[in-house]
């Protein structure tokens, strides 16, 4: 999902994006739903939250985060 879309969805909830990355905005997005603030974090290719709005992104970022460690 592009910047300008997670953007605007943050202010839909009523949060102010800022000079947030990415990362950082998904997760505070993700706390705002109740959920747990795993953008990005399934390290080991792994993600059990099938619904989950971020998961194609979230995955990608996790995978290219492995390989540059």
């Amino acid at each position: 999902m592009h910047m300008k879309s997670i953007n605007e969805i943050a202010k839909q909830r009523g949060i102010a994006p800022g000079k947030r990355g990415k990362i950082e905005l998904v997760r505070t997005l993700q706390r705002g739903e109740g959920n747990f603030d795993c953008f990005a974090k399934a390290l080991d290719g792994y993600c059990d939250q099938s619904n989950c709005l971020w998961r194609e992104d979230c995955l990608s970022l996790s995978t290219r985060r492995t390989k540059d460690s």
